[in-house]
């Protein structure tokens, strides 16, 4: 579907910590880390989720509609990452809960990370 999606950080560091807790229940880990990057991503491929330092040198901004939304494999993999996302300091932009205006099985949660990137975490299965 996708090779990679990217987005901005201003404290590379500090974006990586809040990822490596908030990610790992859906079992991405660091792929690879260097040039003002880190890649997650699923053991031994792709898509990947890129945290970067913009390459032009500027403040990273977030876009207005503009949102990243990962899968969960189970719904309570969308709560864990929700609940690690507000325990290491993202806003809660909407709780884990079904959203049946989607389609009557997607389960998903919605955050900002510590840069203001809005994030979703979302399962499309029945439990």
């Amino acid at each position: 579907m996708y090779s990679h999606t990217t987005i901005g950080a201003n404290d590379l560091a500090r974006a990586k910590a809040f990822y490596d807790v908030v990610l790992s229940p859906l079992g991405l880990e660091v792929r690879f880390e260097g040039d003002g990057m880190v890649g997650y991503g699923l053991p031994g491929g792709r898509p990947q989720f890129l945290v970067v330092q913009p390459f032009d040198g500027g403040e990273p901004s977030v876009g207005n509609g503009s949102m990243v939304a990962l899968l969960a494999s189970r719904r309570a993999l969308v709560d864990a990452c929700h609940a690690a996302a507000l325990e290491q300091g993202g806003a809660d932009e909407g709780g884990p809960g079904l959203r049946p205006y989607y389609h009557r099985n997607y389960y998903g949660a919605y955050f900002r990370d510590l840069d203001g990137n809005k994030i979703c975490i979302c399962s499309h299965h029945a439990e």
